[in-house]
């Protein structure tokens, strides 16, 4: 009885979008804030009553699928508006409307001086009911829907300052460079149709491995096609430009849509879809390598940036990569775990610099702050815990759901892989400590005018809650003891794969299509969890985050002549505080381009060519007009003589 609320969960926010859109103006701030926060708080105690009904499920049950209704048919296809609930969907769910609460009574205080607060909190709202759709659909077209639903909300968001130039140029690139990663995820979707006959999950992913030959070229393309979706959606590389830009919005769009939800979007695809992913070595192997070289790019760019927002936007870029590095690699339960955790540090340190930049009137450059620590000592005590926990500092949320991943980047990969994601971490602490070091210690540079203070209860609160769930996370998953991994034991039941009769099929297909299947015996052999191994590793990537703490402080507190030193006309500190020149790389390769070969098409296709046929013919029939016009005198006797040489005429013809 309890399941049967599933479609409840979505549609909450979507009628908190709806009252508010259309009546907020009328009804007030205070009305809009206690709707915008009811609909997620409903939402968020729907999806606990889901998980308390899916727990009585009958033993050997693992998904329940609730069929609002047949959404369209044609012939033997049949798309349904339904909603599946399994342990993935119920981690994402609580992650978006537990995180999405917290935020939306943040916001309440950040944007309570704003005109449009109404609009902002509609849109807020329609962006988790598109979410919610996105994680609980029971086919790839849902999620189709809710994945454009949340890019189409977060164009609106970004570009929310729509007076403000930058801000409508950064939300129309979010929305042209994610178009391209969607279009790639709906021929995904075409694909799978067209070699399964169906787009429901549980349908497809039972079929693959009987389906779909391991390593072959279809599975291949599918999850080629479906990762270029991802890394649009979730800011990889190549098609992560975006994000930075995207800081442009308000801060508590910053620490929803792009740290805490949507652009984990395309990991929570990759996971969802991991029964292909595992047919494919090829993909693996691209996931993983994509996944490790956008987390040390974002995080070397990251360095070298002083926007307090622009540093956590390529952070995000960054744990991301971490997750797909995972992801790459077979860890799936550890991307999912590092996605939980990252949703609550990351909105944290996104919303406590909304509260730097609340508490100093607006400014962001890291330079002009130092010494806050004093003015905002909650912003900067939940700030610092949340910065040791991205760090990977034990015992914080962090620092397990991290070596995790770098334990399995290791053991399920290898050695490159394990070097990336040490690289990238030890640039994590580094960067993160440098935002904390510059931003709330040292010799003030606030502008003199400006008097920093603490941000208000109703914004402060949602840090101290955050701060605590990224402090107390890494309880879902304690490594080292059997059977104390949390997260491990939930998602198990999702994430089982068996390899072997994937393998068996795949080697039958290729026995009736008369080819050769190659060994995959090494594939198959059981791999042994050296718990000293672990333990080492846990040890030397915590060593690991201390060295770029160390580093940090050496440089931003013990010597702070240091950095200007070191970098000063150094081209490689120029090469990555310009972002490797990636935006102008595209800009002069695809954008002018294309902006040429559109003004051509304009000036001679449309103007010349098109117009000019149309011109032509309009003006074709108008001199025949004028001609003919000599006809039409008015005279009575000039028809009269028209009508006697046409009559004579046509006797002549016809005689």
């Amino acid at each position: 009885m309890l399941l049967k609320l599933t479609c409840l969960v979505p549609l909450f926010p979507l009628i908190g979008s709806i009252i508010n859109g259309f009546f907020g103006l009328k009804i007030g701030k205070n009305a809009v804030g206690i709707i915008a926060c009811g609909s997620m708080v409903l939402s968020f105690l729907t999806s606990i009553l889901i998980y308390i009904g899916y727990l009585m499920l009958p033993e050997g049950q693992h998904i329940f699928e609730q069929v609002v209704w047949t959404w369209f048919g044609a012939g033997d296809f049949n798309v349904d508006f339904g909603f599946q609930i399994d342990p993935l969907t119920l981690v994402m769910m609580f992650v978006v409307t537990g995180v999405g609460f917290i935020i939306h009574v943040y916001a309440i205080g950040y944007m309570h001086e704003e005109y449009s607060f109404y609009r902002f909190f509609a849109y807020f709202n329609l962006f988790a009911s598109a979410m919610l759709l996105l994680v609980m659909g029971n086919n790839f077209l849902l999620m189709f829907i809710g994945w454009e639903g949340v890019g189409c909300c977060s164009y609106f968001l970004i570009g929310y300052y729509f007076e403000k130039k930058s801000a409508c140029d950064a939300g129309t690139k979010a929305f042209v460079v994610n178009r391209v990663g969607d279009f790639a995820f709906l021929l995904a979707v075409m694909y799978i149709f067209n070699v399964f006959g169906t787009i429901d999950f549980s349908d497809v992913m039972h079929a693959a491995p009987d389906k779909l030959i391991y390593g072959g070229e279809i599975v291949t393309i599918i999850t080629m096609l479906l990762f270029v979706g991802a890394t649009g959606k979730s800011a990889q590389i190549p098609l992560y430009t975006w994000l930075p830009d995207a800081m442009e919005g308000p801060t508590p769009v910053s620490a929803l849509i792009h740290a805490a939800t949507m652009v984990t979007a395309g990991v929570y695809m990759v996971v969802r879809c991991s029964p292909l992913f595992n047919l494919s070595p090829m993909t693996m192997m691209v996931v993983a390598g994509i996944g490790g070289l956008t987390a040390i790019m974002a995080a070397t760019i990251g360095m070298a940036q002083y926007d307090i927002k622009r540093v956590l936007a390529y952070s995000t870029v960054s744990q991301i990569g971490y997750m797909f590095l995972a992801c790459g690699v077979g860890a799936y339960t550890a991307a999912i775990f590092h996605l939980v955790t990252h949703a609550f540090f990351k909105a944290c340190l996104f919303l406590g610099s909304g509260s730097v930049i609340h508490g100093i009137h607006g400014e962001q450059d890291m330079r002009k702050m130092g010494g806050l620590k004093s003015h905002m000592p909650v912003t900067y005590w939940t700030f610092l815990v949340s910065t040791l926990a991205i760090a990977g500092i034990f015992p914080l949320s962090g620092f397990f759901s991290k070596d995790e991943i770098l334990y399995h980047s290791l053991m399920d990969g290898n050695i490159i892989f394990w070097g990336m994601g040490v690289s990238a971490a030890m640039l994590t602490a580094f960067y993160m400590f440098r935002l904390v070091f510059m931003t709330f210690h040292g010799e003030s540079r606030v502008d003199p005018s400006v008097h920093p203070h603490e941000s208000p209860k109703v914004m402060t609160m949602p840090l101290v809650i955050l701060a605590g769930l990224a402090t107390v996370g890494g309880l879902l998953g304690i490594p080292l003891f059997h059977g104390w991994h949390i997260l491990h034991n939930w998602l198990e039941p999702v994430l089982h794969f068996d390899l072997a009769h994937a393998l068996h099929q795949s080697e039958h297909m290729l026995h009736e299509a008369g080819r050769h299947a190659p060994s995959w015996a090494h594939l198959l052999q059981p791999k042994d969890h050296n718990l000293w191994i672990e333990v080492m590793l846990m040890v030397f990537s915590l060593g690991v985050a201390i060295t770029g703490i160390f580093g940090a402080y050496m440089f931003y507190i013990k010597r702070p002549d240091l950095p200007d030193k070191v970098t000063e006309g150094q081209w490689g500190y120029d090469l990555v505080q310009n972002k490797y020149y990636i935006d102008e790389l595209y800009d002069e390769s695809i954008v002018q381009p294309t902006v040429e070969g559109s003004k051509l098409l304009w000036k001679k296709c449309d103007a010349k060519a098109i117009d000019g046929a149309v011109n032509g013919t309009a003006k074709t029939i108008g001199w025949f007009s004028r001609q003919a016009q000599v006809f039409q005198s008015g005279f009575v006797r000039n028809y009269a003589l028209f009508i006697v040489v046409g009559f004579i005429s046509l006797l002549l013809v016809m005689f």
